[in-house]
């Protein structure tokens, strides 16, 4: 049985600086350490007042392409890639200071976030994680895609995306499991980056959407791979949907312990599951942890 673990913070402050892929705009993010059992917390440091927002489903609006929070003016547009970074390096406290809607879309994946949080170093804090541990089957699903957490043998989380579009687009299909620990998901998943196909590129160009983001700063794709760019695995794109869900789940606000597999699943179902996971969660609160355990064994 995997014993849960104390929560974690930043050891000090941290920051990344770039360029929103939908809005073009730049933007700072600054994330600073927080008191134990606060979680994850996005400021609008521009806006006055400074609103906190909870990194929380109940605050999270569908949208396509990217996942959205908003509380009262306080937007927070495609924060999956922050959120996977901090949920992939255990970190559980943290307020981010914003100051724009739009997070930077960087290189299209999670790698500057995981750099400049390990940069500043974790401390292990008195509170203990609260841990869901799954029990039962749990199941989502909207026409062909579908997604489902089930009881883990080992007390452990691991996830699965099965990718698999259809024959129009050049993205064969693939897939990618994943045993979560930060080592792992810094090694397999932290640096796989979003994609669009060169259709898809070329119509948000033509609407004067994201003209300024280059073959680049994400995966383009057409029928003979990547355009001005390269794989940095064979199935990247996969591995970025589970990237996606990472941080997606994260807004469950709380530690899981299943086995999630999602079939062709996006941004919109991995919400409907977070919802199914924090409607769980409450239901069984006071959920159970090492130090539960400790009391009740005395």
């Amino acid at each position: 049985m995997t014993p849960s673990r104390n929560e974690h913070t930043i050891a000090v402050s941290c920051e990344v600086r770039g360029r929103g892929y939908w809005s073009g705009q730049d933007v700072r993010v600054v994330m600073n350490p927080a008191p134990a059992g606060t979680g994850i917390c996005l400021i609008r440091s521009d806006l006055p007042s400074a609103p906190c927002c909870p990194a929380t489903v109940e605050h999270r609006h569908d949208a396509n392409l990217r996942t959205i929070l908003q509380l009262g003016d306080a937007r927070f547009e495609m924060i999956e890639h922050l959120m996977a970074a901090l949920v992939g390096l255990e970190i559980d406290n943290c307020f981010v200071e914003i100051d724009a809607e739009e997070l930077p879309g960087l290189d299209g994946s999670s790698a500057a976030f995981v750099e400049s949080l390990r940069h500043a170093g974790l401390i292990i804090q008195s509170h203990p994680k609260r841990r869901l541990v799954v029990r039962q089957r749990v199941y989502v699903s909207c026409d062909s895609s579908w997604i489902e957490v089930t009881p883990s043998a080992d007390a452990s989380v691991s996830y699965e995306y099965r990718l698999s579009f259809d024959d129009s687009t050049p993205i064969k299909p693939q897939s990618h499991s994943l045993k979560m620990s930060p080592h792992r998901f810094i090694r397999e998943v932290a640096s796989a980056r979003t994609f669009i196909t060169e259709e898809q590129a070329q119509i948000l160009r033509s609407q004067g959407i994201a003209s300024h983001v280059t073959n680049q700063d994400l995966l383009i794709l057409n029928e003979n791979g990547p355009v001005d760019n390269r794989l940095r695995y064979s199935n990247e794109c996969a591995r970025h949907k589970l990237l996606d869900m990472i941080g997606d789940f994260a807004l469950a606000g709380v530690e899981f312990v299943g086995n999630i597999v999602s079939y062709r699943g996006g941004h919109n179902l991995n919400g409907r599951m977070a919802q199914q996971l924090a409607e769980l969660a409450a239901q069984q609160i006071p959920l159970t942890t090492s130090a539960d355990q400790t009391r009740k064994a005395a």
